[in-house]
Order: structure tokens, then sequence, then C-alpha cells
């Protein structure tokens, strides 16, 4: 069963929740439970429904040959499960970012505290914040767009 499957796949909660901001903690936390209803959910219902009572149908029908025409259009019906063509290009594309930020987040641990940063360590940690005051004499030493 595709659900099944799907339920199967576990979501690291604490890393989560170290990830989401204080002011959006609340919605973490109902995204959380409803998470975990719908996956108790899951996990009550049976691995294969119930079987239908043809015979039961058969004698309460009382139009001849109905239920024998359902039952064999029920048989011969197969619902389709999607196929996952995404997860191969996702899981892809998740390992290019991973090693691209790889540098960046080497370059904030290794960096000087904000705290401690001088003007002239900011621009060199951070170059788009260096004014070009001889391109742009005037304050706000950038133009009006890109403010």
């Amino acid at each position: 069963m595709a659900g099944r499957r799907a339920a199967l796949k576990a979501i690291d909660w604490v890393a989560f929740a170290e990830r989401v901001p204080p002011n959006q903690r609340t919605m973490f936390n109902n995204l959380k439970t409803r998470s975990d209803a719908i996956s108790a959910k899951l996990t009550s219902l049976p691995e294969k429904p119930a079987a239908i009572d043809w015979s039961y149908y058969r004698s309460a029908v009382v139009k001849a040959g109905m239920v024998d025409e359902f039952e064999k259009k029920f048989s011969t019906l197969k619902v389709p499960e999607p196929v996952d063509t995404q997860t191969a290009l996702i899981n892809s594309q998740e390992a290019e970012a991973v090693s691209a930020s790889v540098p960046g987040l080497d370059k904030f641990k290794n960096m000087i505290p904000f705290d401690q940063m001088t003007i002239e360590d900011l621009n060199e940690t951070f170059p788009e914040t260096k004014l070009d005051k001889v391109k742009h004499p005037y304050w706000p030493h950038k133009p009006i767009g890109e403010l």
C-alpha cells in the first residue's frame, strides 16, 4: 500500500525543532500534532481492506445479476498507484545544495563574531556590504533601487 510506504519515512522532529525560529514554534507544534494524528490513524488501518461479502448483497439486492455485475467490475478494477519520479531528482538537488553550502557554512563558522567585527572586517567577510564612495559619492552610497 502506497500510504503505508509513505508513512514509513521518518521525520527527525528534534533536528526539525532546532531549526524552527521562536516566533514559529506554535505553527511547528501544530504541524507535529497533525502529523502525529495522521500517522496514528494510518497505522491503525489494516494493511488490506475488509473483503466484501458478496453473498450478503446477493440475498439483499432484489434485481438478479446486479451484484454479479458489480463483483465482476470490482474484481477487474485496478487503481493505479502513482509512480515516484521526483525523489531521485530531489535527492540529487539536495546533495548538490549540501555540497555547495559547505564552503559558506565554513565561512560562517570561522569568521569573527559580529560583536567583535570592525567595518573593515565586515567588508572583508561580506564584500557586498562595502560602500562604493567613488561611484556613489553621496549618502547612501548605493543606488536607490538597491536599498
